[in-house]
């Protein structure tokens, strides 16, 4: 979730956002952020670290790892890097415009702005690489493959169409262009091994899943048939198996992607001969008996499962994972609510079984923890390790840099 929901929290909502392999939520607030352990949400939900001294619209965490970065209302074009179980921030990096989005995987730290973006690598903070001049994304939308080995960021290639543009973030170069939509993008995510990307469009009616590799389309699913509906977030599953869909109604919808492997083709080749058959006429027919548009409808697949949340119109970020050998979908609301439901391997409707309040007051009295941006004890600019506080050893100063200017941009074309 990015800064599209930035009215929200000025009201006083909540930035609800998982981490790459679901093991935890942060939330951030007006107050500041915190992050919980997902180990155990069927019945509690263990608060890992909790700051408090700033309004947080943007809080990210590298994995279960110490390290989060945070933007803070007040100063949005500045992104903090902080090891939040010593209390202190390694390094700031301010930039020319409003953060939208900042992505994190164990290579890349992406920065999001409207009209750019930044790739730092993630063991020194340096920036790499810049996107430039990319069509506007007022919402900050883009996706990082959380996978190293395939480290692909996505991104709107057109703010008229459908176009999501893949770049290889390691090698630093374009990999291609997927046409997915005719309509303005709403909606990115990649599988867990960064391999596949799925994609919803502002129309919010149709989802889609494409192989990176090559762009060719693997499933295609209908959601709805109303005009008027937001996609908040896609995710796919740990496993891969399921895509869930979130959008502003009440239902977060559930997509299996059944995937053939050779075995399987090879026990039903004789029983699905004349369907196979059949479905191949009925396929090549329907173009010359009704419209296009019609037959798509035929060939898309419905919802494998859905949950019903309390309240529509809020945005909700959606994830699936196994958690104590059961398969569970959770929803982050933006009004400080986590959602666990059941997900029946029949699929059908999801079972509610617990509602977590993520809402927390500043503590009173000698603080646990220590508000963001806790000043160390050698001055700004002292030779922090990055790479040290990633493997947890002790920070040793903050280096604040300002990008964007034409000395850094001159610095940046040295290095490339």
């Amino acid at each position: 979730m990015s800064l599209s929901s930035r009215a929200d929290i000025d009201a006083g909502g909540f930035f609800v956002n998982f981490n790459q392999d679901c093991t935890s939520l942060a939330v951030g607030s007006k107050s500041g952020y915190s992050l919980f352990s997902l180990n155990s949400v069927d019945n509690t939900l263990d608060q890992i670290y909790n700051s408090y001294g700033e309004d947080i619209c943007l809080v990210e965490r590298l994995f279960s790892s110490s390290l989060v970065a945070v933007v803070s209302l007040n100063a949005p074009r500045k992104l903090k890097v902080c090891h939040f179980k010593k209390g202190t921030e390694i390094c700031n990096y301010s930039y020319s415009n409003t953060i939208l989005a900042v992505k994190l995987n164990r290579s890349r730290l992406v920065v999001c702005l409207e009209e750019s973006l930044y790739i730092h690598n993630i063991r020194d903070m340096k920036v790499v690489h810049t996107i430039r001049d990319t069509p506007p994304n007022t919402t900050g939308l883009c996706a990082l493959a959380s996978d190293s080995d395939h480290c692909y960021l996505a991104y709107p290639g057109s703010a008229t169409v459908g176009e999501v543009q893949i770049f290889d973030a390691v090698n630093l170069h374009a990999k291609t262009m997927i046409p997915a939509h005719d309509s303005p993008l709403a909606a990115i995510a990649f599988s867990q091994l960064g391999t596949e990307v799925a994609t919803a469009s502002e129309k919010g009616t149709v989802i889609r899943v494409f192989s990176v590799n090559d762009g060719s389309k693997l499933f295609e699913f209908r959601r709805g048939v109303k005009r008027c509906v937001s996609i908040a977030s896609l995710a796919f599953s740990i496993c891969s198996k399921y895509l869930c869909c979130s959008s502003n109604t009440e239902t977060v919808h559930i997509f299996k992607l059944e995937r053939s492997s050779p075995e399987n083709n090879d026990d039903q080749s004789g029983k699905d001969h004349w369907m196979g058959y059949i479905s191949k006429a009925v396929t090549s027919y329907l173009p010359l008996a009704v419209p296009s548009q019609v037959t798509d409808v035929f060939t898309q697949s419905r919802a494998f499962a859905s949950a019903v949340l309390p309240v529509a119109g809020l945005r909700h970020s959606c994830v699936i994972n196994t958690i104590q050998k059961s398969l569970r979908l959770l929803v982050a609301s933006q009004d400080g609510y986590l959602y666990v439901y059941q997900l029946l391997a029949e699929g059908g409707e999801c079972q509610l079984i617990k509602k977590h309040d993520l809402r927390s007051e500043p503590p009173t009295g000698r603080p646990e923890s220590l508000p963001i941006g806790v000043p160390t004890n050698s001055p700004a600019g002292g030779g922090g390790s990055y790479a040290a506080a990633v493997k947890g050893a002790p920070a040793s100063g903050t280096a604040n840099v300002a990008i964007g200017s034409n000395e850094d941009e001159q610095q940046q074309q040295q290095q490339q």
